[in-house]
């Protein structure tokens, strides 16, 4: 954080980054889910092979459905960890701030 720059635009910037970190966060935790879910539909799909057609479908509604919601809470999780995080550091850097400007 600069001191020539007025506060609102130091705020926005930090907000822009904590942005950017939960996208990224988002972004890695569906790959990791669908990941994992592949890994499941192999190990579940050989069983299951011997049954009809249509309970395929329903089965694959299902796992994505439940991969979906994975996401969601994982994407949920990762945004918030990323704005205590992006919290914890403008505190610093005002403490530390605040420590040089007494000096």
């Amino acid at each position: 954080m600069d001191d020539d720059k007025p506060i609102t635009e130091q705020a926005m910037e930090t907000i822009t980054s904590a942005v950017e970190a939960t996208k990224d966060a988002a972004v890695t935790a569906v790959k990791k889910v669908r990941k994992a879910a592949k890994k499941v539909a192999k190990k579940v799909a050989p069983k299951k092979a011997a049954k009809k057609k249509a309970s395929k479908k329903s089965s694959k509604k299902a796992a994505k459905k439940s991969s979906r919601k994975a996401a969601k809470k994982t994407a949920k999780k990762a945004a918030k960890k990323a704005a205590k995080k992006t919290a914890k550091k403008t505190a610093k850097t005002k403490k530390k701030k605040a420590k040089k400007a007494k000096r």
